[in-house]
Order: structure tokens, then C-alpha cells, then sequence
């Protein structure tokens, strides 16, 4: 129970890898809120979470700072603090670098990076007011290690990702507020249905083989599940990690080594 009486607040934690962190929390202890922009979704995933008083769902949207400040409100007005924030709100698109658009460009940096940003800045406030310091867990991925040519601007949303963790972590060190991150490989949600049908747009394949050669190509010879993350995030948010400082975690079965 490495999370005894904590508060965490997960964005996006309706659904994939933030429903499986939502659900360990809770058998560790915590009193969790999931965030999360779909209503329907957040019905669902509170209804599979089946923890009644301990976890809420709340409306968030990563865009508006309004909405920010109204989860935060919130979710203080129901458990009294928020000692752990996991940022795992994210979308994803992909084109080649001469058809990526504008209108693309801009929602993806919208959500993974700025509305990362800034509810990271809000929540670690309330930390701060707060005054027992808190963990604070970015969600980045092994596309921000690296490029790839087909998908540029999300790439470039992880990097930043990682680039804005290690910030943050030695900015708001001094107050007690951990900041780290986790860097996924490829995870098998339903999201990679849609990744896997634009790879097969743009690299002329049948539907299901991106999918099934990405699995293959880990080294641990299968894709991600997301609970298999679940365990790094506990670590992160617990005092096991209190000498960890502005550091993003590769879990990707050994897709990437640094």
C-alpha cells in the first residue's frame, strides 16, 4: 500500500494506460481522480474502477486554462489536496513531413505539450500551497527519443515532453514537488487501431500488419499492455522515488536503452 491516503489526479485516466494506472492506485491506497475530456468515457471508466467514494470522474479539457482551474478546484473540494498528478491527456496524428497540416500541428502541441504544461504549473501551485511538496508524473513516450518520418510533430510533442520534465523537475525540486516522467513504447490500446490504419494509408499496407510487425519487432516479442506500466507509475508517485529528480523512465520492453 505504497499509496496510503494520497490524492492523484490522472488526465486523460478514462480509458488505456490512465485507467490502469487509476486502477493501481487505488488498490495502493489512493483516492484518484480521473480526468478526462469524453463524458461518456468517464462514466465508463468509473463504473469499471467500481471504488465508490475513493475515485471521481471530472470534466477536463487540457486546452483551456478555465478548465484546468475547475478540476483542480474540484477535485480539492471533494479529498482536500491533490498530492499527485499523473499527465497522461494526449493525442496523436501522423503524415508525411510535406502533407502535415496546420490545423494538425497545432492540436497536437495543444494537448501534449501546452496542456500539459500548464496543468502541471496549476496542480504543482496547489502543491505548493499545500505545503508537503507531491509527485508529479509525465506521460512522454519512446517517439520522443528519436525521430520518425512519418510522425514529426508527435515526436516532437514527446521531446518536449521529456525536455520540459527535466525542467520542471529541477524548477520545482527546492518546494518538494518530484517531477518525472515515463516513456512508453508501443502500447497495444485501441488507439493503435487508428495509428495502424494510417500507417497502412501511408506505407501501402494491409490493415493489421503495422501492428503485428511492431509487436514482433520488441524485444521482448510483444507490444505494451497498459497495465504494464501501471507498476512505474506507482514508483514515481511514491516516497520509494524521492531521490529521483527530473528523469524519464523508458518501460517499452526494451525498445530503447539510455
Amino acid at each position: 500500500m505504497k499509496l496510503t491516503d494520497k490524492v492523484a489526479v490522472i488526465t486523460g485516466g478514462a480509458r488505456g494506460i490512465g485507467l490502469a494506472i487509476a486502477e493501481r492506485y487505488l488498490a495502493e491506497g489512493a483516492r484518484v481522480a480521473i480526468a478526462d475530456v469524453d463524458p461518456a468515457a468517464l462514466e465508463e471508466g468509473l463504473a469499471h474502477l467500481g471504488a465508490g467514494e475513493r475515485a471521481v470522474g471530472v470534466h477536463l479539457n487540457v486546452c483551456e486554462r478555465d478548465s484546468i482551474d475547475a478540476m483542480v478546484t474540484q477535485v480539492v473540494a471533494r479529498f482536500g489536496v491533490i498530492d499527485i498528478l499523473v499527465n497522461n491527456a494526449a493525442v496523436f496524428d501522423m503524415a508525411p513531413v510535406l502533407e502535415v497540416s496546420e490545423r494538425s500541428f497545432d492540436r497536437q502541441f495543444a494537448v501534449n505539450v501546452k496542456g500539459l504544461f500548464f496543468t502541471l504549473q496549476r496542480v504543482a501551485r496547489q502543491m505548493v500551497e499545500q505545503g508537503h511538496g507531491g509527485h508529479i508524473v509525465n506521460m512522454a513516450s519512446q517517439a520522443g527519443r528519436r525521430g520518425e518520418a512519418l510522425v514529426s510533430t508527435y515526436c516532437a510533442t514527446k521531446a518536449a515532453v521529456i525536455s520540459l520534465t527535466q525542467s520542471a523537475g529541477l524548477g520545482l525540486i527546492r518546494q518538494g514537488i518530484r517531477v518525472n516522467g515515463i516513456a512508453p513504447g508501443v502500447v497495444d490500446t485501441p488507439m493503435w487501431g487508428e495509428v495502424d490504419a494510417l500507417f497502412a494509408k501511408y506505407e501501402n499496407r494491409p490493415l493489421g500488419e503495422k501492428k503485428r510487425l511492431v509487436g514482433e519487432q520488441v524485444p521482448m516479442g510483444r507490444m505494451g499492455r497498459p497495465d504494464d506500466y501501471a507498476g512505474a507509475a506507482v514508483f514515481l508517485a511514491s516516497a520509494d522515488s524521492d531521490y529521483v529528480v527530473a528523469q524519464t523512465l523508458n518501460v517499452d520492453g526494451g525498445n530503447w536503452m539510455s
